[in-house]
């Protein structure tokens, strides 16, 4: 054999190395210390694995065949041409914003103009709602409340114009937001009430039975001319971001240091004030009371010493209103800056008892067979003018059953503190008066009241006015001279007939021609009104009742209204709880 002789290595196919690549990737890689008790390699793998593997074959000879064959290359590009042409010519033809479009958290990609607009719109007025916060706090509103109003035009056509930039990574439009001011500004006015936050005066607190003082603390309200210029100026990024932050400034408290007054308040607590709540019409009082615990808790210090901290005694004063009406009603209520006054007072003076007027509210009457405007103000207890105040521009000698007319609150009739002690009764049906102190009876007699041609308004009203002579007159005074006076003595005003108009008590009346009212007799209606007694006894009655003394005139058309009405003509005991009310 020829020693320059070299055996050349037999070529073989590409087919036989891929065949024999594909079938080393197929045998189980020895491992050693590892055996198996079966030769199938389903065994060892399992089926996941195995058909894992023969699907990256798969893949991987067909990638293969598609760089290898340009035939198949070509035709994959040229589909994918295709598709996209159709793609980018539908979306033309049609009038379509490209994919991946957005504005304001809103997709509009692949819709029409119309579809885009419509969308934006539904969004802003359905779902889009602005946060506004104030550190911890937060209110929300919609932006229609904000006075926001967005303009979709520009929106969309923005995005048409974007074209197919938005394919790769998107694109976010800015909205096109206008600022309704006169509505952001009465939006924000009527806000700032309820984001304040008051100053905390210094104030009190129990522990044990010793007071201890409680440092006042700053507050702070809402600038709404700074939270305005934020809004118009950030409109873009506030509606982006769904929220506006309140600017607020800060309220200093009047007073920081509790201890100027811890002493003042420690005599209070060992006998926290009582309220006695007090219904002049019916005569009926009533006591609250609340915890030392409590009560130390309304106090408040202000520069002239101790005080009632309004929103602390809020609660209490809601729970004693609800307390005075039943049934559904109402009707009865203690007015809270006037109850609130008189409290702040009585601390601040260390009382140890305020008396608190119950009020009462307008109410509706609802007419039935037989009345009249003029008989419906009598039972009602009111003067005739007021009825006919409180339902200006109706006609009122045209009534059907079942019309309801609008009465003025019962109030309008007692404009001045009522006296509690002390109430006079009169009967118009008897011709007789009685007066109660501490509902004890101090004086009773017989009386004239207004004739058939003026008579006198039955109802609950007060002493207004003292004057020892005053004038009065009538047309049946009036001749060919003019007209007459005559002069009252021992006046006392207790409701106006008419604006400037006032009946009241009275003794003697001296006529113009010398003689005197009556013959300066009573015991029959003989007055344009009022309601007098005997010379002597009017001076008694003038002495006695100061003013804010309720008078209580009663008849058939008007019954007792109170307690001691009915007992003073009708029977009945009077309620223990006027006996000490002073």
């Amino acid at each position: 054999m020829d020693d320059s002789y070299v055996p050349r290595r037999k070529k073989t196919s590409k087919v036989r190395e891929r065949y024999v690549s594909r079938q080393r990737k197929r045998d189980p890689m020895a491992t050693p210390g590892v055996y198996f008790a079966s030769d199938n390699p389903m065994d060892a793998y399992g089926p996941v694995v195995i058909w894992r593997n023969r699907l990256t074959l798969l893949l991987r000879d067909a990638a293969w065949y598609v760089t290898h064959t340009p035939v198949i290359l070509v035709g994959i590009v040229a589909a994918i041409a295709l598709l996209f042409l159709i793609f980018t010519g539908s979306h033309l033809l049609q009038g379509r914003i490209f994919p991946n479009v957005w504005s304001f958290g809103v997709h509009i990609g692949d819709m029409t103009v119309e579809e885009a607009q419509a969308a934006l719109t539904n969004a802003w007025d359905n779902q889009i709602t602005i946060q506004m916060v104030d550190e911890d706090r937060t209110w929300t509103a919609k932006p229609s409340e904000l006075g926001l109003r967005l303009n979709t035009q520009p929106i969309v056509e923005t995005a048409k114009n974007i074209g197919m930039a938005s394919i790769p990574m998107g694109w976010n439009i800015d909205p096109v937001v206008e600022v309704d001011y006169i509505t952001a500004q009465n939006f924000m006015l009527d806000l700032s009430g309820g984001v304040e936050i008051p100053p905390y005066n210094a104030g009190y607190q129990l522990t044990g039975d010793r007071v201890v003082g409680v440092e006042g603390r700053m507050g702070r309200m809402m600038d709404v001319a700074l939270t305005m210029e934020s809004l118009t100026q950030n409109v873009i990024s506030i509606v982006q971001n769904r929220r506006l932050d309140l600017i607020m400034i800060p309220l200093p408290p009047d007073v920081i240091d509790p201890e100027p007054f811890l002493e003042q308040a420690q005599e209070l607590a060992s006998q926290p004030l009582q309220m006695i709540g007090y219904d002049p019409f019916s005569n009926e009082s009533m006591a609250w009371a609340t915890t030392p615990e409590t009560f130390v808790s309304w106090l408040e210090a202000d520069a002239g010493g101790l005080t009632l901290r309004n929103d602390a005694f809020a609660p209490f004063l809601d729970a004693q209103n609800a307390s005075l009406n039943t049934g559904g009603s109402q009707t009865r209520y203690l007015e809270a800056s006037e109850t609130i006054e008189k409290l702040s007072a009585a601390i601040n003076e260390q009382a140890t008892s305020v008396n608190l007027r119950i009020r009462y509210r307008p109410s509706e009457y609802e007419v039935v067979r037989g009345d009249t405007t003029y008989g419906i103000a009598r039972k009602t207890g009111l003067p005739y003018f007021l009825v006919q105040e409180a339902n200006a521009g109706r006609d009122l000698d045209a009534l059907s059953v079942g019309d309801k007319l609008n009465l003025p609150s019962r109030d309008v009739a007692i404009p001045l503190d009522p006296v509690p002690s002390k109430r006079i009764v009169v009967n118009l049906d008897t011709q007789y008066l009685k007066a109660y102190e501490n509902g004890q009876e101090i004086f009773s007699w017989v009386i004239s009241s207004g004739r058939d041609t003026a008579p006198t308004t039955p109802g609950i009203f007060q002493i207004l006015s003292h004057n020892e002579t005053a004038l009065g007159s009538s047309f049946t005074l009036c001749g060919t001279q003019g007209c007459g006076q005559w002069t009252m003595y021992w006046f006392m005003g207790v409701y106006e007939v008419v604006p400037g108009l006032m009946n009241g008590f009275h003794g003697a009346v001296l006529l113009p021609n010398g003689g005197y009212l009556g013959g300066g007799d009573v015991g029959t209606p003989t007055t344009f009104g009022c309601i007098m007694s005997l010379d002597s006894n009017a001076k008694l009655l003038y002495d006695w009742a100061e003013q804010g003394t309720i008078v209580e005139i009663i008849s058939s058309e008007f019954p007792p209204q109170s307690d001691i009405g009915r007992m003073a003509f009708g029977g009945g005991d009077i309620t223990a709880s006027i006996a000490n009310l002073s």
